[in-house]
């Protein structure tokens, strides 16, 4: 199912379209919280590919754990997980279908910065 995600204040011209992979066995919530008048936060599934749009200074937290308990496991400058160099604005409908495309799976990957870094967390409870 295609999510749509809390969009950036169209003041914003400085945004980037991260991404990040679950490449554990459990599930994760990836938060941002560290953005003035804007909060992120979605589930990641064991092995699902989330991408996201954010400011590059945004630092995206990574939570797992059992049950009723979460634990922070990491927290990574979105700097570092960016996959395009430009972004479109997040306004227009193709951009905004092509972020869902690809956080289904749908979507080819060819198109993107090949530079871009994925960093994933293993935590043993």
């Amino acid at each position: 199912m295609a999510q749509i995600f809390d969009p950036i204040s169209s003041e914003q011209r400085s945004a980037i379209v991260c991404c990040y992979v679950n490449a554990t066995s459990r599930i994760q919530v990836a938060r941002i919280t560290n953005m003035p008048n804007w909060y992120f936060e979605r589930v990641v599934f064991p092995g699902q590919r989330l991408i996201f749009e954010t400011m590059p200074d945004s630092l995206l937290e990574i939570h797992c754990g059992m049950m009723a308990s979460a634990i922070l496991a990491d927290t990574i400058p979105c700097d570092r997980l960016q996959i395009e160099e430009e972004i479109i604005s997040s306004s227009t409908p193709d951009h905004e279908h092509r972020l869902e495309e690809l956080n289904d799976g749908l979507g080819s990957a060819t198109p993107l910065v090949a530079s871009s870094t994925s960093i994933t967390t293993e935590v043993t409870l």
